[in-house]
């Protein structure tokens, strides 16, 4: 069986900073993932999906955390196609026009940045979340082609925010297109009566890797303010029904990631750990 290792899909969030979950003496950078790694297996990076991530920092996570802990770092928002502030691209590629060569310098900056993590065997994967607007398509299927070419050797996990791309007719081509690459599916758990609502299918497309985000089940999603979207407490009732499902994936799979992202104020680290126990001992790590 493979391990379920269980997380959340960030450790500096303000609002988990301001709740009171990292004790006096360790609300430093360093004394808060020094903390986190002592309780958790696997953290979610989303920092850069907002900035470049840098070496330095990663060269940083690999030493202040255990043997064994893995970071899962979101893919910038460029190259997922998201829209992109000029501040966030580095300087001397801000202004001008975004061709393909400002592209590749990106990429190339994102690879350096990870690389450390790489180096130590500590990138879990690489998450690329497409936006709602990315749907099935020849354009899409494109756009995968050259993301897999770029992230040859990389563990990738994707993330489809349209619920075209895992509904009854599509689902299969979806897997197989996946597969094909080697990158592994993500299931949701998510608020599922939206007409945007990706429904929690876990599908399996390499044996390496399978991937869960718990986004919390706000009527909100994708229209009220980030508070609003990601404000939802799991109840064990609800974490529950992924306890079979997280051990019917470990059948099949070498590892789970299982990472909350209801970042509002404590409740993902406390989800976190209310789903290790429901796991069990001999469930998760």
């Amino acid at each position: 069986m493979g391990d379920i290792l269980v997380g959340t899909c960030s450790w500096t969030d303000r609002e988990l900073v301001r709740s009171g979950w990292y004790p006096v003496g360790r609300r430093d950078a360093e004394g808060r993932l020094r903390h986190y790694a002592e309780r958790f297996p696997v953290v979610e990076v989303d920092a850069s999906y907002y900035a470049l991530p840098s070496a330095r920092n990663s060269l940083l996570w690999a030493e202040r955390t255990p043997p064994g802990f893995v970071f899962d770092v979101k893919a910038f928002s460029l190259l997922t196609g998201h829209p992109t502030r000029n501040a966030a691209l580095p300087e001397e590629l801000r202004g001008g026009p975004r061709g393909p060569g400002v592209l590749d310098e990106v990429w190339e900056r994102f690879a350096a940045g990870i690389a450390p993590l790489r180096r130590a065997g500590r990138l879990g994967s690489v998450l690329f979340q497409f936006p709602p607007w990315f749907r099935p398509g020849a354009t899409a299927e494109e756009f995968l082609a050259d993301c897999a070419r770029r992230t040859r050797g990389w563990p990738v996990a994707v993330e489809f925010r349209h619920p075209a791309w895992w509904s009854a007719e599509r689902g299969g081509a979806t897997r197989a297109l996946l597969a094909r690459y080697g990158m592994a599916a993500v299931a949701v758990d998510m608020n599922r009566t939206l007409p945007a609502s990706v429904p929690p299918v876990t599908s399996v497309t390499t044996s390496r890797l399978s991937v869960v985000r718990f986004h919390g089940r706000s009527a909100a999603w994708g229209t009220g303010s980030k508070e609003e979207r990601f404000r939802h407490a799991y109840t064990d009732a609800e974490l529950a029904e992924w306890v079979p499902r997280l051990r019917a994936l470990a059948e099949r799979v070498e590892r789970i990631h299982a990472l909350f992202n209801n970042c509002c104020g404590d409740a993902a680290v406390r989800a976190a750990e209310a789903l290790t126990r429901l796991l069990g001992p001999a469930g998760a790590r």
